[in-house]
């Protein structure tokens, strides 16, 4: 059953070690299932366990208890080598941030994933240059971050997050940088690679309004999933 789903949760707990004998608990028990191809959103405000919650479903984290599966596979049986190589195969990144590599053109940061993968150099640059075609970037090619305006930047960062084909699109806030109209822009762009790619993406955010774009809606509150429901 659990393989039908792109991700799958069962109750996942996460505590932070505070010194001896003291704990924080984070996460109480999360549940949640994501089909592949689907558009799910996660919403909470600040102080909600969603930065937690993000890094657990990235696998940049672990959680102290339950069970992960990432398309089958059970990242808590992982180890960190292999952890990591998950992280790069199958999860694509779209960060409010950016976090665009600043001496680097964009067609270079849209490359650095199938560079990690492994990938030759022809077929880093023709992939690079498909993907930034798709999100409206082709003439900015060879522009550095700093050349480019912030929806610019993001176009970019959505572009690399596809680089190695994941499984996945995980994006965390990815308007929170953006004014309303460019990140209605980046909004779009999710929509026509759901659409088009038929890509799972979940996205967090804080933004109801956002969120009321996407198929289906958890509300997180105080470490807890206290809502789902479709828009």
């Amino acid at each position: 059953m659990d393989y039908t789903y792109a991700i799958y949760m069962k109750n996942i707990i996460k505590s932070f070690y505070l010194g001896k004998n003291k704990k924080l608990e984070v996460l109480h028990g999360i549940n949640i299932t994501v089909a592949k191809g689907e558009f799910v959103s996660i919403v909470g405000q600040s102080g909600s366990g969603k930065s937690t919650l993000m890094n657990i479903i990235g696998g940049l984290d672990q959680p102290t208890s339950g069970t992960y599966l990432l398309e089958g596979v059970n990242l808590r049986k992982l180890s960190k080598n292999r952890l990591s190589d998950i992280r790069n195969q199958k999860i694509g990144f779209v960060f409010q941030t950016f976090n665009l590599i600043p001496r680097s053109t964009a067609l270079r940061n849209v490359e650095l994933p199938m560079l990690y993968r492994g990938a030759g150099k022809a077929e880093r640059s023709l992939r690079a240059k498909e993907l930034l075609e798709m999100v409206g970037m082709g003439e900015r090619l060879e522009h550095m971050p700093n050349e480019l305006s912030g929806g610019q930047k993001q176009r970019v960062a959505i572009a690399r997050a596809l680089a190695n084909d994941p499984a996945i699109i995980l994006a965390d806030e990815p308007t929170g940088a953006l004014d309303k109209k460019t990140g209605e822009m980046v909004m779009r762009i999710f929509h026509r690679l759901h659409e088009r790619q038929n890509s799972t993406i979940i996205l967090i955010t804080h933004n109801e309004r956002l969120a009321e774009e996407t198929q289906r809606i958890y509300t997180l509150e105080d470490g807890l999933i206290v809502g789902e429901r479709e828009p």
